[in-house]
């Protein structure tokens, strides 16, 4: 596995065709999201963006934990700052913004690979993730509320992926989720057992990446504009959506092919 930027604790794999794999690799921090983390994350993130061969990220850790979230740490050593931290905080936060959304914005399906503990900004980072895989024993936790900073961040990621009662719940009470519980709040996609988590996430890659990369591509961006939307704006758009991926030669290929009984094969436009 490569580094990324200046950041050891970041990873980049092509373990197969179509397939890149990004590691968390910092168990001694838990894997924190600290400032260097969160840039070299973005960064491996734009760079696989934009790499044609790439059609599915698995974004996986090693340890006991995926994410504790922020580095406390590095936000407490900050309130030494003249400004009591306040510009490092808003620069922290506004940082991790723009690496959420960068997943979220990124033409490829971003798989999450949990395989432990997943608090806070770590919560978050699955909550943003397209897909997610989680082991049996993996947790889920949005707990600032028990240290007296509320998880206001990872809110967005979160209210988006659950129900709104689900999602205060986490949010207010802080409790550990089982991966069974956040199955069915609907956090995760699938649980399996500790030693086929990233097997599970690199197979549902690998049905990705059989398909039209910019079908997936049309799709994804598709899926989180009109969610945003009112029904009848999402609909028109939705309907504007489909005409043009209509137009484009891999969806005649794919009808052909299926027409014709045979195997698409996809030119990527």
């Amino acid at each position: 596995m490569s580094p990324v930027g200046e950041a050891e604790a970041v990873r980049i794999a092509r373990p197969e065709p179509g397939i890149a794999v990004i590691t968390l690799d910092a168990p001694a921090t838990r894997n924190s999201l600290s400032r260097q983390v969160i840039a070299a994350l973005d960064e491996a993130v734009a760079r696989l963006s934009r790499e044609p061969d790439v059609a599915a990220v698995v974004l996986t850790a090693t340890g006991r934990v995926f994410s504790a979230g922020h580095d406390l740490k590095e936000l407490t050593r900050h309130r030494a700052d003249a400004d009591g931290g306040r510009a490092f905080y808003a620069d922290t936060m506004q940082a991790c913004a723009r690496l959420m959304q960068a997943i979220v914005n990124s033409p490829k399906p971003v798989i999450a690979a949990v395989q432990g503990v997943a608090t806070a900004a770590g919560c978050q980072l699955v909550a943003t993730c397209d897909l997610a895989v989680a082991a049996s024993t993996a947790t889920f936790a949005t707990p600032g509320v028990n240290i007296g900073l509320f998880c206001s961040t990872p809110m967005v990621a979160l209210s988006r992926n659950v129900s709104r009662k689900r999602a205060m719940e986490m949010l207010l009470l802080g409790e550990m989720l089982s991966a069974e519980e956040a199955e069915r709040y609907g956090l995760v996609n699938r649980v399996v057992a500790p030693e086929r988590v990233l097997d599970e996430a690199l197979a549902m890659a690998r049905i990705i990446a059989a398909k039209s990369p910019a079908t997936v591509a049309i799709g994804k961006e598709a899926f989180y504009r009109q969610i945003e939307q009112p029904l009848a704006e999402a609909y028109a758009y939705a309907a504007s959506v489909m005409v043009e991926n209509m137009m484009a030669r891999d969806a005649a290929e794919g009808i052909g092919a299926f027409l014709e009984k045979r195997p698409p094969v996809w030119k990527g436009c």
